[in-house]
């Protein structure tokens, strides 16, 4: 019997009440959860900002300093996204562009067919694959640098949202397609937003109001039944299921950053791949901006006998995918002798650890363009109106002050990361938790190591 076996009784019981007090006894704020403003208000400023910015991307300027577009989306956006999961959960996608365009094409044309169980089986996989893809094409072929690049990025998007929108039922294309959704998902997980249905409610309920929906609102889009809801990975807070519930059961609260992540029951193994594939994406991200990846260029194509940066990159891709992957497999290893469990369950089981420090790292990364790049943004807007103020600073703060930033933000995704692998080691190897959790701590703090190293780096600017 696995020590795994052995723990069950001994497991720490996962916290499904709130921890804060429910946002929804808030009169208004649930009012406004409940009305038909909701999410709306939101998605039509959303989606106009979005339109705006394809536009941009298209017809701009073909530079990417000069674009505004560029500035808004990689400056602006997408270093503000994981703050806004961390803090909101999975709300962006409850007004991100694509999900509503879905709605509005499946409300029109839609066959709402059920997904398919390929999609249903495999559907993290295939964001895994494509978050790769999308990583790798941006540095070959210059998609963040090149705001046609970007637009026709968003442009390939949009048709796989109205593909799915036309044939598959409620969000297919967000639940088990969309890059941004894995992304989303797994940072969700760390974040301090929860919601959930009140069990003893929920228990007599037969009605099902908030799956199937009402002629107040649809069913969950996401596909998520609150009554046997554990995480928020899936839940976007679009309020659907406060509208419906019949028994006013539904509950909003704060919790504890991590603490989803310490009672995973069934921990899948290609979102602990997505957990660590974000590390080494995070890694190439930093490589590559540093002033030193010349040098490092200049070294392969000497090694390789090619000038082809088709080749030198992936070489470079592939190995920082497969140092944070390698190493993972390495801990689990490692914790096999402590706790029997073979490797592909410790990667399973420990990859959710991972989570906080990808998080940081990711901020940490795009901290960078938000505060030595962000005044671009006010300058590519003001040429809109023909404004030009290109020569002066991009930066809001100084290196030295972003740099300390960081590693900061290293620091405490380390120690939630690293506490995270405690609760999972305790809830499941009670006995051994403090051997297995040593190992992974080893783990955890080498990858943070990685990270400092490459933070203290000059770093080049995009725009």
């Amino acid at each position: 019997m696995s020590s795994v076996n052995k723990a069950t009784n001994e497991k720490e019981k996962p916290s499904t009440e709130l921890d804060g007090k429910n946002l929804l006894d808030n009169k208004r704020f649930a009012k406004f959860i409940r009305s038909k403003w909701y999410p709306g208000v939101f998605q039509i400023f959303v989606g106009a900002v979005f339109a705006f910015i394809v536009f941009e991307l298209l017809v701009g300027p073909d530079k990417a300093h000069d674009n505004f577009g560029t500035a808004g989306t990689w400056v602006l956006w997408w270093p503000i996204l994981p703050i806004l999961l961390f803090l909101t959960g999975r709300f962006w996608c409850a007004i991100c562009p694509f999900g509503a365009l879905s709605d509005v094409v499946q409300k029109f044309v839609g066959s709402k067919k059920p997904v398919p169980k390929f999609l249903k089986k495999y559907g993290v996989w295939l964001i895994d694959a494509m978050f790769l893809a999308i990583t790798w094409s941006d540095h070959v072929f210059g998609v963040v640098e090149n705001p046609r690049g970007s637009g026709t990025l968003l442009l390939l998007i949009t048709l796989g949202v109205v593909f799915c929108g036309a044939f598959f039922e409620r969000r297919t294309w967000c639940r088990y397609l969309c890059f941004l959704g894995g992304l989303s998902s797994n940072y969700s997980r760390a974040g301090i937003l929860q919601l959930r249905g009140t069990k003893e409610k929920c228990s007599k309920c037969t009605v099902a109001a908030c799956y199937k929906g009402t002629d107040k609102a649809p069913g969950c889009p996401m596909f998520e039944f609150p009554k046997t809801m554990e995480s928020n990975s899936n839940c976007n807070i679009c309020g659907n299921c406060v509208k419906n519930c019949p028994n006013n059961s539904i509950k909003i609260s704060f919790r504890k950053p991590t603490q989803e992540l310490w009672f995973i029951r069934k921990p899948q193994l290609e979102v602990s791949f997505l957990a660590v594939v974000i590390m080494g994406i995070v890694f190439v991200q930093n490589v590559t901006m540093l002033k030193i990846w010349d040098g490092m260029l200049t070294w392969l194509e000497n090694v390789t006998g090619t000038q082809s940066y088709f080749v030198t990159f992936t070489i470079t891709f592939i190995v920082a995918m497969a140092i944070p992957i390698l190493l993972l497999a390495l801990a689990g290893y490692i914790a096999k002798l402590f706790n029997g469990d073979s490797v592909k369950a410790n990667f399973t089981k420990f990859g959710y650890a991972l989570i906080p420090l990808d998080l940081a790292a990711h901020i940490a990364h795009n901290l960078f363009h938000l505060l030595a790049e962000g005044k671009s943004i006010g300058y590519t807007f003001m040429g809109l109106f023909g404004v030009e103020m290109h020569g002066a600073s991009t930066a809001i703060l100084d290196d030295p002050t972003i740099q300390a930033l960081q590693f900061i933000l290293i620091a405490i995704g380390t120690l939630g990361s690293i506490y995270t692998a405690y609760k999972i080691a305790k809830n499941n190897y009670k006995e051994k938790k403090t051997s297995v959790t040593v190992v992974y701590t080893v783990l955890l703090i080498l990858l943070a190591i990685a990270n400092i190293l490459l933070f203290s780096l000059p770093m080049a600017m995009r725009m």
